[in-house]
């Protein structure tokens, strides 16, 4: 007859600190000019037809103003914006460059409030630019752009992961290695880029 051993357990006690949300605000100055690029209506209205399997129809003239106005954000109430994740992106990816704070801790550190975050600064000018399309395709893309820009982003965080000098140095990265917007540092570009101010 074999007897069964006994084993002990041990409990072990897992401690979960309770979030400290805090709220700081951050107000970020442009380095280079930001270029804008939002989906047009004519790209989305392409891009639903395909999915719905409708006929292609031929391709509209390229309307140089209205393309440079479509590529825009407005703002509720006025004025123009930028999309708030964008910043949030640029430093979480900025995380990069720093040792000990990965991108998985950052994201869940902290949110940028809003759908939206106000530029403010010059009016938006169009900028006509050459790209490439697919295989090699060139096509020529107008776009606005702000020559000098500011935004003030709200951010939600929790203090028991990142401080605010950490939240600031890590935007201050984020403007300088990363950037926002179109033909940003990420890119390898040098618009879109900013500093904390």
């Amino acid at each position: 007859m074999t007897k069964k051993k006994e084993t002990k357990q041990t409990e072990q006690v897992i401690e979960i600190p309770a979030l400290d949300i805090k709220l700081m605000e951050l107000k970020l100055e442009g380095d280079s000019p930001l270029i804008c690029h939002a989906w047009s209506n004519k790209a989305k209205e392409l891009m639903l037809n395909r999915q719905m399997k409708k006929a292609q129809q031929a391709k509209k003239a390229k309307d140089p103003e209205q393309d440079f106005e479509e590529s825009l954000y407005p703002y509720p109430g006025g004025g123009y914006g930028f999309p708030a994740v964008a910043f949030k992106a640029a430093a979480i990816n900025g995380c990069s460059f720093v040792d000990g704070v990965t991108k998985v801790l950052a994201r869940g550190a902290f949110h940028v409030v809003g759908e939206l975050v106000k530029i403010e600064g010059s009016k938006p000018t169009p900028r006509e630019d050459m790209v490439r399309i697919g295989m090699g395709v060139a096509d020529i893309r107008y776009r606005g752009q702000f020559k000098k820009w500011s935004v003030k982003l709200q951010i939600r965080f929790n203090s028991n992961v990142l401080s605010v000098g950490q939240i600031s140095n890590l935007f201050n990265i984020a403007g300088f290695a990363i950037g926002v917007g179109e033909w940003r540092p990420q890119k390898g570009g040098s618009y879109g880029m900013f500093h904390v101010a």
